[in-house]
């Protein structure tokens, strides 16, 4: 996820590289003096039209397809003896295992020992001193945001 992130950054800092130089160059077309304007000469008013070609209203006669086709004479093919195969050997059946018979009763589970509980020793007791009554106070630093002192 961190990797995307890297990527996501590098590819906003290169896009706001570019539209830096993308606003400097239109900084500075617009600062370019304007273009000198030339003066083109006027079109004629009777241009000479093109003669189009007349299509002509009957079409040739399309080549007539002949209806039948020569037939190629053929060489008969000779007859193939016929092949017979050998009958499939049968297959031989396997005999069936005998699976024992699984208990339906299973037997006690071995009983965890008990431990013995450890006796910890007994912790002396001790007592705190109290706290003093009178705390000294922290002395304050001025803030450097503070106003200054009116005169």
């Amino acid at each position: 996820m961190a990797s995307f992130n890297c990527i996501v950054l590098a590819f906003f800092v290169a896009l706001s590289f570019s539209s830096l130089n993308v606003g400097l160059a239109a900084r500075r077309l617009q600062q370019l003096p304007p273009l000198p304007t030339t003066i083109l000469p006027p079109l004629p008013s009777t241009l000479p039209q093109p003669t189009i070609p007349s299509i002509p209203s009957t079409l040739p006669p399309l080549p007539s397809i002949p209806t039948t086709m020569p037939q190629p004479n053929l060489p008969t093919l000779p007859t193939a003896p016929k092949v017979t195969l050998p009958p499939l050997p049968s297959v031989p059946t396997i005999p069936q295992p005998t699976l024992p018979t699984l208990p339906t009763t299973q037997p006690p589970l071995p009983s965890i020992p008990t431990m013995p509980q450890p006796t910890l020793p007994v912790a002396p007791k001790v007592t705190l001193p109290p706290l003093p009554s009178n705390v000294p106070l922290i002395p304050t630093i001025p803030s450097l945001l503070s106003p200054p002192p009116s005169n």
